[in-house]
């Protein structure tokens, strides 16, 4: 594992591939009795986290928070991390989950409906025969403050799951996860946004020459273009532009959206 990278204010941790990543958080927890919640982190949570404080903080604050979106690989890199590599959420997730079966890990599922959970379970057991799921749980669809939270902890405290994936679509997972992993008495959460849709074969994978061109935001913009196009249009101009900035060595700040921008002395 390499050093952190920073980019608009959030840390973001490095590694060279997934592999690494799986190795380093399966000592952590086996060895270390690591508890926590890692962030799994794109253009638009970094763009949350510029603007909102309380959210960098939750960012900040992970056990890992690992770039999820190539262009901050591309921004890292520019600003001398050699070693900060992409990971792509989905990835990771089927990497742990194959990986997982020799080390005899345990996996739950929090979020998304029951019918993509059903979907995930039958792909999991068909693409990765041997694995061991501890639970599946689909909250109701209303704001996370109306569930019964110490329900669902409770649920999870009892599976003993090694890594708990939570695909409630992000900031609404992170937000979860740091309202709740200090009650969580063993294992690691991951917030994985659309992960469950693309195992479950709701979401296609882009293209290797989309990914590879930092286009992949417009592969999944052309699969839903109406629950997108409105987050899109107002964090990847954003986040350019940013971004651009601190490359260039400019120091400007965030409050309460507006921004302060003024050449470094």
């Amino acid at each position: 594992m390499g050093m952190k990278a920073n980019i608009l204010g959030n840390n973001l941790d490095c590694f060279k591939d997934y592999r690494e990543l799986y190795d380093h958080t399966l000592n952590e927890l086996r060895n270390n009795s690591r508890k926590g919640y890692v962030t799994v982190n794109n253009v638009h949570t970094i763009m949350e986290g510029f603007n909102d404080p309380g959210f960098r903080a939750i960012i900040n604050n992970a056990f890992l928070s690992i770039p999820d979106g190539k262009p901050l690989e591309v921004v890292g890199k520019i600003k001398g991390h050699k070693n900060i590599s992409r990971l792509f959420g989905p990835t990771v997730m089927e990497k742990f989950i194959d990986w997982g079966r020799k080390d005899n890990v345990s996996h739950l599922f929090f979020g998304s409906s029951e019918e993509t959970l059903q979907k995930l379970r039958l792909a999991i057991e068909s693409g990765y025969p041997g694995t061991e799921i501890v639970g599946m749980i689909a909250p109701p669809y209303k704001p996370a403050a109306d569930w019964d939270n110490d329900y669902f902890i409770r649920l999870i405290n009892e599976s003993g799951a090694d890594f708990i994936w939570v695909g409630l679509g992000a900031p609404k997972q992170e937000r979860w996860m740091y309202d709740h992993h200090d009650k969580v008495k063993k294992g690691i959460l991951f917030g994985i946004g659309a992960g469950f849709d693309y195992m479950a074969g709701h979401t296609k994978h882009a293209p290797v020459w989309m990914k590879e061109a930092s286009l992949e935001w417009l592969y999944r913009l052309i699969q839903e273009p109406r629950r997108l196009w409105k987050r899109y249009s107002k964090t990847i101009p954003a986040f350019i532009f940013f971004a651009s900035l601190e490359i260039l060595g400019i120091q400007f700040r965030s409050r309460n959206k507006y921004i302060n921008a003024t050449l470094k002395s």
